[in-house]
């Protein structure tokens, strides 16, 4: 028997983003110190939002609220990605640690993808729902 998510904790998809963030923030320790207060921020400020993206979107009622924040999570995701490529190609830290987090960030992506996937055809289920319930009071009347 699977174990009930109780909280955004529970979910793989946090789980692997969290591993995520750890390691951005282990390799930008490696930049150099004058990109303190461009990429390096940069980059920290979108991993630091792709976790509390996904909890927002955990903690929404419907569907289509969920996959809003998912949605905003994969651009951040993608914004990561795109900084860290140009950091790995000025040579700002070690190939081994851009392996890494780019094999994370696969991984993420790829569960992030699902799970809007899921969402979406949930969220068109839940509106088609909403519209018989609605067609059936408005022909009671």
């Amino acid at each position: 028997m699977e174990a009930r998510i109780k909280s955004f904790t529970d979910i793989k998809i946090w789980q692997e983003a969290h591993k995520l963030g750890l390691l951005v923030y282990k390799l930008v320790k490696q930049f150099p110190k004058d990109e303190r207060f461009s990429l390096t921020s940069q980059v920290k400020r979108a991993v630091i939002s792709v976790t509390p993206h996904i909890a927002k979107g955990f903690s929404r009622e419907t569907f289509l609220d969920n996959n809003h924040f998912y949605i905003m999570t994969h651009g951040s995701l993608a914004e990561i990605q795109n900084q860290l490529l140009l950091a790995r190609d000025v040579k700002y830290g070690e190939a081994v640690g851009f392996k890494k987090f780019a094999d994370q960030s696969v991984v993420v992506s790829k569960l992030l993808s699902g799970l809007i996937r899921s969402t979406k055809d949930k969220a068109n289920s839940q509106a088609s729902r909403f519209e018989l319930q609605a067609f059936a009071t408005e022909r009671s009347m």
